[in-house]
């Protein structure tokens, strides 16, 4: 349904002048709505031209759509458009009638009509919406916006536009500030009525631009100024922060309200206008002003009748002035909302008993306090990321960072910016001095640390990691851009290829920051920034591998040599030697663990430094890295861990002689290991058990056993296969290699092999399958211990009573403990 009152009137006009000018009295009589009207001589002197014109004007100005006949003067036709087009009112129809008779000179002619509109009151126009716009603002009430208090930041921008716009005409025509010298906004409830108005002192609407601002969605007058400002290749007009007078964020306010009025008063007229609409109503209706009290001098009162369910919260003055803070603070214009105040003052309490003759009594008082409505400046604070960081002191910074994000420690840095080029914005970004108390950030995509503005205007400071990643969620700050769109949805702004641009800017100076902090004489600062954050950039490590190479230098580990202090990747190689090919790490759940982890044997006797991982995400962010400067990673908790032989030789011998033993072991041990095999990092320890290359070590497998919403299918799958380990120069492995060549199927040798086993997992970072079974096993091995030192005492008892009746300097065979066999002797059956 399209919006043609404008150019219905011109047309209509001109056809029916040209129709005067050939028929005046049937013409007339047609416009004063006469049912009949003698066409006979009008339509033969008219002739065929002006039969043709006749379709062209009915098919301008029918509603209908009227059906052309053939033959039918061309005054009927113009009576068909005026009494058929339901569009118009009854005050078009007049001012119609009184052009005719102007322009025939038939102005000694007054018809009761006429002189009725001149005593009545104007009466109020009504349109109708363009096409499907019903649709549209239900689409805009209950899909375009999440939040409902949205609707006082779009009105507030809106008013903001108007009071920019008339700055800068003014600049050129300074006649138009004659009305009203003062900019600003003024915001006022009315709990009593249900009612918010919003009013400035802007540039105002004539009755055409409030016609197609508010009768057309999205129309953006604000766009066409600038538009024409271009056209005249006016420099200038890039720097105007202008939004949009009245685009979709207008109709927000039905959101809240059922009804709204706007009354404006543009100094480019004379007249004031009102436009009302109804929520769900598909017209709106204009009129004009006429009570003198509601007149203001210039720009736009807005009226929200709110509805029943939103009266209690948003009639509230604290609530309106706390949403003002929140979105609109830093708008160039002064805000005024209206609050409620007390003071205090002094009353007289009036004394029954009357002063004695000639005595003068003394007046009592009282402290009475009283509560009074007055206007109040909300937006005080300047925004400071627009001014020029040479004119900004630390202390401004740090009180700024205190003040807008609720902090009582300095940050630890900040960063203020403007990036100019494909896209311009302006940031002011800040590190905490300590990290929050709860780590829900960290786990979640969402984050409240990063508010954006667009012109001043605040949008949104919920996002899920569009303008930060979820790692750098602890960053805090402002971004404030004129490039984003307004006129469309403020809350998809996300899905914008403007901000993902912004984003990767933000990201590359929230690194240089971190840098300075490392790079600062004082080495407390980044340690402190560690201590906070350094979770967070390992967790940058896995989710943003595009930025490792600026991620892994800033990494913090603990290491082998390096325990009580913290070191860098970049010190692990200054240190590594010559014939080292990798970087060497260790997972534990703690350093004394790590410490003492058999895996380390064989490299510390080498003066290989190993790093320490004792966090639980840090293995994993190891596993992301892959390698720093061409040098891998490697666990040294995995199979074929590569180092070389001293003596290729004695280790080829090793293999060939213990081949047996590892035969035996693994078909003992059946499924729980993929093989048993010769070990090249242990020194002092019987055995390790080793994890599969592509599989769980036991740190992690530890840690996937402690989730909570953990799938043990996964965990079995993700286990994989694990390797025994043997030291071939360990008193106890080469028993075993003697016990598996003698007497094979001796139980007690089997039970040794389940017992080295599981003391094995418990080395090596594992938990036992079976517990009670492993526990059983050790409470068997301390009683054969128990037996066997019973035994050997008996048997020295035995020996020394001999010797003592033989009484004779004989000489005595010595028995070693050693090579004692007992009854109980596990490796005799």
């Amino acid at each position: 349904m399209l919006f043609v009152l404008a150019s219905t009137r011109r047309v209509l006009s001109s056809s029916l002048l040209q129709s005067m000018a050939m028929a005046p009295a049937a013409t007339l009589a047609a416009a004063r709505g006469l049912s009949t009207a003698a066409p006979g001589a009008a339509i033969s002197s008219r002739g065929s031209s002006e039969r043709r014109s006749a379709p062209s004007v009915a098919a301008v100005s029918s509603s209908r759509n009227l059906k052309e006949r053939a033959g039918r003067s061309v005054f009927v036709s113009n009576r068909s458009v005026l009494s058929s087009s339901k569009s118009f009112a009854s005050s078009e129809i007049f001012s119609t009638r009184r052009a005719l008779a102007r322009s025939q000179g038939l102005s000694g002619i007054r018809c009761q009509s006429t002189v009725a509109e001149k005593e009545a009151a104007p009466a109020a126009e009504k349109f109708e919406y363009q096409a499907e716009v019903s649709r549209l603002l239900d689409l805009i009430v209950h899909s375009l916006y999440s939040h409902k208090e949205v609707f006082l930041r779009e009105l507030v921008s809106n008013a903001s536009d108007a009071l920019d716009k008339l700055r800068f005409l003014s600049v050129t025509d300074p006649s138009l500030l004659d009305a009203n010298s003062n900019l600003e906004i003024r915001i006022q409830t009315d709990q009593e009525n249900g009612t918010i108005t919003i009013s400035d002192s802007g540039i105002g609407m004539t009755r055409e631009e409030l016609q197609k601002s508010l009768g057309t969605i999205a129309e953006s007058g604000t766009a066409k100024f600038l538009k024409a400002l271009k056209e005249k290749d006016d420099t200038t007009s890039s720097d105007n922060n202008l939004i949009g007078q009245f685009g979709v964020g207008f109709y927000s306010a039905f959101l809240v309200a059922d009804k709204v009025v706007v009354s404006t008063k543009s100094p480019k007229s004379d007249r004031q206008y009102i436009w009302e609409g109804e929520a769900d109503n598909s017209s709106y209706t204009i009129r004009e002003e006429t009570d003198s009290e509601k007149m203001i001098p210039r720009g736009t009162q807005i009226t929200l009748y709110l509805k029943t369910d939103a009266k209690d919260e948003y009639c509230d003055p604290i609530r309106i002035q706390n949403l003002v803070k929140n979105y609109s603070q830093f708008i160039s214009f002064p805000i005024y909302t209206y609050q409620e105040k007390t003071r205090t003052k002094e009353e007289i309490i009036e004394d029954e008993e009357p002063a004695a003759e000639g005595e003068e009594k003394e007046k009592k008082t009282k402290t009475v306090t009283e509560k009074y409505f007055d206007w109040e400046l909300t937006n005080e604070t300047k925004p400071i990321w627009l001014r020029s960081p040479k004119e900004v002191t630390k202390d401004d910074y740090n009180g700024f960072f205190k003040s807008t994000f609720q902090e009582f420690i300095d940050p630890m840095a900040y960063s203020h910016f403007s990036t100019e080029g494909e896209i311009e914005f302006k940031s002011l970004l800040y590190i905490p001095g300590m990290a929050p108390y709860n780590t829900e950030d960290l786990l979640t995509q969402k984050s409240k640390n990063i508010r954006l503005y667009v012109k001043r205007v605040f949008i949104s400071d919920e996002f899920d990691g569009e303008l930060f990643p979820r790692y750098l969620a602890f960053v805090k700050g402002v971004v404030d851009s004129n490039d984003l769109p307004l006129n469309v949805s403020r809350e998809i702004l996300q899905e914008s290829r403007i901000v993902r641009i912004m984003k990767k800017r933000l990201v590359r100076k929230t690194f240089d920051m971190i840098e300075d902090i490392a790079k600062r004489e004082n080495k407390e600062d980044y340690k402190n920034f560690w201590t906070n954050f350094g979770k967070n950039l390992k967790l940058g490590c896995i989710e943003d591998t595009a930025n490792q190479k600026r991620l892994a230098p800033l990494l913090r580990f603990s290491s082998s040599k390096c325990e009580d202090e913290l070191m860098t990747l970049d010190d692990y190689i200054e240190r590594m030697k010559p014939d080292q090919k990798a970087i060497y790490y260790l997972a534990a759940d703690s350093l004394k663990s790590a410490k003492s982890a058999p895996f380390l044997e064989e490299l510390t006797k080498r003066d290989y430094e190993v790093l320490f991982l004792v966090e639980p995400i840090d293995e994993v962010a190891m596993t992301n890295l892959a390698s720093y400067k061409d040098k891998k990673f490697v666990d040294i908790s995995k199979e074929d861990l590569e180092l070389d032989s001293e003596d290729k030789e004695k280790e080829k011998e090793a293999e060939q002689e213990y081949r047996l033993l590892c035969d035996w072991m693994k078909q003992q041990l059946g499924d729980k290991v993929a093989k048993v095999k010769i070990s090249n990092r242990l020194a002092s320890s019987p055995c390790v058990l080793v994890s599969g290359k592509f599989g769980w070590s036991a740190n992690m497998e530890r840690i996937m056993k402690a989730q909570t919403l953990g799938d043990n299918s996964q965990l079995e799958f993700m286990r994989g296969r694990r390797v025994l380990e043997i030291n071939p120069n360990h008193p106890i492995v080469q028993d075993l290699n003697f016990a598996c060549k003698d007497t094979p199927r001796s139980a007690r040798a089997k039970k040794m092999v389940d017992l080295l086993y599981d003391t094995a997992l418990l080395a090596s970072g594992f938990s036992p399958e079976n517990p009670a079974e492993f526990g059983g096993r050790v409470y068997e091995m301390m009683a054969m211990a128990l037996s066997g030192k019973r035994a050997t005492a008996e048997v020295s008892e035995t020996a020394d009573a001999a010797v003592e009746e033989e009484g004779s300097d004989a000489a005595v065979e010595v028995v070693e403990p050693t090579e004692v066999r007992t009854e109980n002797d596990p490796w005799q059956q």
